[in-house]
């Protein structure tokens, strides 16, 4: 079986958890990147890491010293990452977005994240995206991709309007949107 649909039904046997039922497409890949500093030394978060599609696009874009904390509550999804993705500048992390400031201690150039907002309770997806704003430096983002705008209040909520744009990437159904939230002073 080929690992396009090995992923697949990862994905689909884990909706609840994944919140998907395939992997993000390139398209996604590339532009969810495009809010990571260049020609600096950067520390990025990545939220829901899966197979590490993004995760590879990510250490494409980053400097030699920079380093990714990259999230996954699915454990299968880690060792599949940590056997295939050599890279020492990923560290894989076995546990949910919303114990971030519990694994990373310094402050963050890039969040990157593909999380299913649409399974979490209110609490937990403005705890998320909160704690994410804490650890950001000034002037610069969260990406979000996800299937749909509703969750986009959240993410306004925490970073003010008029700091959060959503893009419509992909015409594929269904379609996929990233969500760029800039952090700025208050």
């Amino acid at each position: 079986m080929n690992q396009k649909l090995k992923t697949s039904l990862a994905f689909a046997k884990n909706l609840f958890v994944t919140g998907a039922i395939t992997e993000t497409s390139r398209t996604v890949e590339i532009e969810i990147c495009k809010k990571i500093p260049k020609n600096q030394d950067v520390v990025v978060v990545e939220y829901g890491m899966g197979h590490g599609n993004i995760t590879l696009e990510i250490l494409k874009n980053i400097s030699p010293n920079s380093k990714v904390y990259a999230f996954e509550v699915k454990e299968s999804f880690c060792d599949h990452v940590r056997k295939t993705i050599k890279d020492d500048r990923l560290i894989v992390i076995n546990d949910g977005a919303e114990n971030v400031k519990k694994h990373v201690k310094e402050d963050i150039h890039s969040v990157i994240a593909s999380i299913p907002f649409s399974f979490f309770s209110k609490e937990k997806g403005i705890g998320i995206i909160q704690d994410s704003f804490d650890l950001l430096k000034e002037g610069t983002y969260y990406s979000q991709v996800l299937y749909t705008k509703h969750n986009f209040k959240k993410f306004q909520h925490v970073f003010q309007d008029e700091n959060c744009t959503i893009r419509k990437v992909s015409s594929k159904i269904p379609a996929e949107y990233i969500y760029d939230c800039k952090k700025v002073k208050r």
